[in-house]
């Protein structure tokens, strides 16, 4: 439904603003295509003439952003809503922070709740759509409104939004060959259910890796969490697994739990490596392997991405993946002969 004033005032707003009125017309109903400056341009237009900006537009001028993640337990989470908020406030912008909880509030109702506030745009982190189970067609109705949305770790094919992501199947082919080059020929993968996108890439590049170094797989899927990670790892120990390649770090420390539950000492009985390098974590017993997420340069893009496309910016809508970085420490080491 258009939001334009009549013809007469299209044509005052836009010789004040020094655009076309196709231009005003498709600012004043939050079209894309439109250059930052162009669109403050007729907007300051409109507030010099006294006109009333449009009620979307005024809302908007709030600059909220929603900021979706899942649970806090995991600290790559509350890392990577420190750095956006950080990079979202240089930008004018207040991220409103929506977290899940396991029986809490849903992802769908936070959604609802920002759509009340009138959010200029959301960013997700590790939700519904990095679930292959899940029905996408949520953010497509949001991209129809139009809502500006970001995603971050996960991706849906033909969503016309930016996707950010780290290789999950480039960290899982590391963490395999860095094993395999400490001389372990008996290597597991443990992490969370497959039903998530960056779980079957982890097993996607896992798989390539071991059928590469000419070793059989050894995979136990869990829960997400320290208490998954242990279950796992300890279903993998029985099994003779020497190397443990963990989805998370939660996970890998989880591992190690297990693997001196049964009185064995990581690294020298069994070398376990993690994913994310959260805080902390290089101050563990002993201090975790692991691939390192680059969190800064995912956010920072994510938040460039969305500001593009709140002010009318083209914005490639494709993923952008990231290469993790192998971190290493003592929690991996030559395998016992």
């Amino acid at each position: 439904m258009s939001t334009e004033p009549p013809r007469a005032r299209l044509a005052d707003i836009a010789r004040q603003a020094e655009v076309s009125e196709a231009t005003v017309s498709r600012v004043l109903n939050n079209r894309a295509g439109v250059s930052a400056d162009t669109r403050q341009a007729v907007l300051t237009a409109l507030d010099v003439l006294g006109y009333e900006r449009p009620e979307r537009l005024r809302k908007r001028s709030a600059g909220l952003v929603g900021l979706v993640t899942p649970e806090l337990e995991n600290p790559i989470f509350p890392l990577f809503a420190q750095i956006i908020e950080s990079a979202l406030a240089q930008h004018g912008f207040t991220p409103v922070l929506c977290t899940q909880t396991p029986g809490g509030v849903t992802e769908d109702e936070y959604v609802e709740m920002l759509l009340d506030r009138s959010v200029a745009g959301i960013i997700f982190i590790s939700g519904l759509h990095a679930d292959t189970t899940a029905d996408h067609d949520r953010y497509r109705k949001l991209i129809d409104r139009p809502l500006p949305i970001v995603m971050i770790t996960g991706y849906v094919a033909g969503l016309d939004a930016p996707c950010i992501s780290c290789d999950d199947r480039l960290a899982s082919q590391t963490a395999v060959d860095h094993l395999a080059s400490l001389g372990h020929t008996r290597i597991g993968l443990i992490s969370g259910p497959d039903r998530y996108l960056p779980v079957q890439r982890k097993l996607t590049g896992y798989r390539a890796a071991m059928q590469r170094h000419g070793l059989d797989e050894m995979v136990e899927l869990s829960l997400f969490g320290v208490e998954g990670g242990a279950a796992a790892a300890d279903r993998l120990i029985a099994r003779g697994a020497t190397g443990l390649v963990c989805g998370s770090d939660l996970m890998a420390l989880g591992a190690i739990r297990a693997a001196r539950a049964r009185g064995l000492s990581v690294p020298k009985d069994v070398s376990v490596v993690g994913y994310d390098d959260s805080l902390l974590i290089a101050f563990t017993d002993p201090p975790l392997t692991t691939l390192r997420q680059p969190v800064r340069a995912m956010s920072n893009a994510a938040v460039r991405a969305l500001i593009d496309t709140i002010n009318g910016q083209p914005t490639p809508h494709s993923e952008f993946l990231f290469n993790p970085e192998l971190v290493v420490r003592g929690s991996t080491g030559i395998v016992a002969r």
